[in-house]
C-alpha cells in the first residue's frame, strides 16, 4: 500500500513544499496533499512514477512502512531558531534515513558497544573530566575525535546540507547515541561541534534536563574542558602573549583560534582588556570565517572498516541503496566521502564481522 509518510519525508529531503513538488509532478496541489495525508491508499502507477521522477527517489521507497519519524524535541540542534522549516525538517529526515542504514549495517557487523557516562548529575567540567578518565584520556589531547567517539560506540553520520545554520545535531535511539556533524564546516568547528553533542549525549540524555538549564552553555563548556584539558592547557600556554602565539598553540589541541583564546580567558591565562582585543583581531583578520592554517578534516574510521568488509563480499553502495529502497546520493551525505579504490575479490563465509577500532 502506498504509504503517505513516506512521501512526506522525501519530500522535506528534497526541501520541497507541497506546492513546489505539486508542479515538478504535474499534479495538483490536492493531491499532493491527500496522498501525503494517506487519503489516496493507492494512487495510479503513474502518479507514483511522476513523484519518483521529481524527487529523484526509487518507486519502491513510497511502498515501505512508516519510518521512525524524528521529532524535533528529540534531537540538539544548535542553532534551532536560524534554521528555516526547510532546513529544519531535512536535518531531521536525515536522522530518519541514518536509522535505516544504521540497522542495515546492525544486522550485518557487531558495532563497538556504547561506553557513555550518564552525567546529567554533574557539573559539566567536571563531567567532561569524569568522561575523560572513564575513558582513560587522562590529560592528553585528542588526536582524533571521530574516531575516538565511533570507538566509544556513538554512531557519527554527516550532514551534506551545504549551509551554516545546521551545525550539527544528536540524539539517543534506544540506547544507541548518535551524533550528525556537517560538512560544511571548517575540521576544527567540526571537532567542537562533535565534542558539543558529546556534552549533550551525556549531559541531557534523551533531551532530560533539569529545569532553567542553558543547555547549550552546558555543552560548551563541556567541548571546551574535553578537548583541551586545562592542566595540559596551562602546562603548555601559561603565558598568552599575542595572537600569533595563539595561532601556533591552536594544533596540539584541534581547536580553532577563537576557541582556544575562550578557553584560556576562562582558565585565567588572558586578561578580560586582552580578551576583548584578541577579539577584535580575530574578527578583523577573518579568523570567524577562515581559520588559519586549518586542519585536515578527520574521516570516519568505523565507516571505513564497514565499506572494506561489504566489499569482499562484492556489496557496493548502489546495493546497498538498492536494498533499503533510497537513493545513492542519500547514502553519500549520510556517509561523506567513502573509498573511491576498487572493491576486493568476495570472500567465504558469512558470520557477522566484529568491528573493534583502536582508540
Amino acid at each position: 500500500m502506498f504509504n503517505g509518510s513516506r512521501l512526506t519525508l522525501a519530500r522535506k529531503r528534497r526541501q520541497l513544499t507541497k506546492k513546489e513538488l505539486a508542479e515538478k509532478a504535474e499534479l495538483t496541489a490536492l493531491t499532493l496533499t491527500r496522498l501525503e495525508a494517506g487519503d489516496t491508499p493507492e494512487p495510479g502507477s503513474d502518479t507514483v512514477r511522476a513523484l519518483a521522477r521529481a524527487l529523484n527517489y526509487p518507486t519502491e521507497f513510497f511502498y515501505l512502512n512508516d519510518s521512525e519519524a524524528l521529532g524535533t524535541e528529540a534531537v540538539s540542534f544548535r542553532s534551532l531558531s536560524s534554521l528555516t522549516a526547510r532546513q529544519r525538517d531535512a536535518a531531521l529526515g536525515a536522522g530518519d534515513l541514518a536509522f535505516e542504514l544504521h540497522a542495515w549495517v546492525s544486522d550485518r557487523f557487531e558495532l563497538p558497544a556504547v561506553q557513555l557516562l550518564d552525567l546529567r548529575d554533574e557539573d559539566p567540567i567536571a563531567a567532561a573530566e569524569a568522561l575523560r578518565s572513564h575513558w582513560g584520556i587522562g590529560t592528553k589531547p585528542i588526536e582524533h575525535m571521530i574516531k575516538l567517539l565511533e570507538s566509544k560506540g556513538v554512531r557519527v553520520f554527516s550532514l551534506a546540507e551545504q549551509h551554516k545554520h545546521v551545525d550539527a545535531f544528536s540524539c539517543w535511539r534506544g540506547n544507541v547515541p548518535f551524533i550528525f556533524l556537517n560538512t560544511f564546516k571548517s575540521a576544527e568547528r567540526s571537532r567542537f561541534d562533535a565534542a558539543h553533542e558529546l556534552g549533550h549525549l551525556v549531559l541531557h540524555i534523551h533531551g532530560v534536563t533539569n529545569g532553567g538549564r542553558d543547555v547549550e552553555r552546558e555543552a560548551d563548556m563541556f567541548a571546551s574542558a574535553f578537548l583541551i584539558n586545562r592542566g595540559d592547557l596551562i602546562g603548555h600556554l601559561s603565558r598568552v602573549n599575542g595572537l600569533s602565539q595563539l595561532v601556533s598553540a591552536k594544533k596540539r589541541w584541534g581547536v580553532s583560534v577563537a576557541a582556544l583564546a575562550r578557553t584560556a580567558f576562562d582558565a585565567g591565562l588572558i586578561s578580560d582588556w586582552h580578551y576583548r582585543d584578541l577579539c577584535k583581531q580575530m574578527s578583523h583578520l577573518g579568523y570567524r570565517t577562515s581559520e588559519p592554517h586549518g586542519l585536515e578534516r578527520e574521516k570516519s574510521v568505523l565507516w571505513k572498516m564497514i565499506f572494506d568488509e561489504l566489499w569482499k563480499d562484492g556489496i557496493t553502495k548502489d546495493r546497498i541503496a538498492a536494498e533499503l529502497h533510497i537513493p545513492l546520493d542519500e547514502i553519500e551525505s549520510l556517509v561523506g566521502e567513502l573509498i573511491t579504490q576498487a572493491p576486493p575479490p568476495p570472500m567465504p563465509g558469512n558470520k557477522r564481522p566484529v568491528l573493534k577500532i583502536v582508540s
